[in-house]
């Protein structure tokens, strides 16, 4: 299936559960749902590849998925929806499904998704400062997702939609190397 067709359908559902939680008042619990939801798929990829798998009967999916949200003490709309993509054999799309309905709200609530690239955790007084500063810059409240890769070696690199800024130590040093071989 082409990506274009997976965003289609992870946009149909996303919109659903977003008009269902906003019309039930709330919003604010379907979004803390599916962002721990879609937290606990990254972190559990045996979940993920069972809820995946076309090997696994739906009724068994539906009763891994409705043990889940007990444990999570899931909204009931977040639910209803887990419960939907189940019965229309969608659970593969599930990551794709939470992660648009996190960027429908914030793209509705007019809050800019900035995604923070950094070799190690930033300490509290950093987080708020560059949420300051990208508040500033942005003029817009912001959501700063952070994804922690050593490999950058240090500094950040921030995505903001199509615009990014590298300012890790990786990048420069790989520039360095570039200009001492006279490329």
């Amino acid at each position: 299936m082409k990506k274009n067709s997976k965003s289609k359908i992870a946009r149909i559902y996303s919109t659903a559960l977003y008009e269902a939680a906003e019309s039930s008042g709330n919003l604010d619990e379907v979004l803390d749902d599916t962002l721990r939801l879609r937290e606990l798929l990254a972190q559990d990829k045996d979940l993920y590849s069972y809820l995946a798998s076309p090997l696994w009967e739906d009724r068994d999916k539906a009763d891994i998925l409705k043990k889940t949200a007990a444990v999570l003490k899931l909204n009931e709309e977040t639910e209803k929806c887990l419960e939907i993509i189940v019965e229309n054999r969608r659970s593969c799309d599930l990551p794709a499904i939470l992660s648009d309905f996190a960027d429908f709200y914030y793209d509705r609530k007019g809050i800019a998704k900035v995604e923070v690239e950094t070799a190690r955790a930033l300490s509290p007084s950093q987080d708020k400062r560059l949420q300051a500063v990208l508040k500033k810059i942005l003029i817009q409240p912001v959501k700063v997702e952070y994804c922690i890769n050593s490999a950058v070696l240090g500094g950040l690199r921030v995505r903001y939609g199509s615009k990014m800024f590298d300012d890790t130590l990786s990048t420069k040093l790989n520039y360095l190397e570039q200009v001492m071989k006279g490329k």
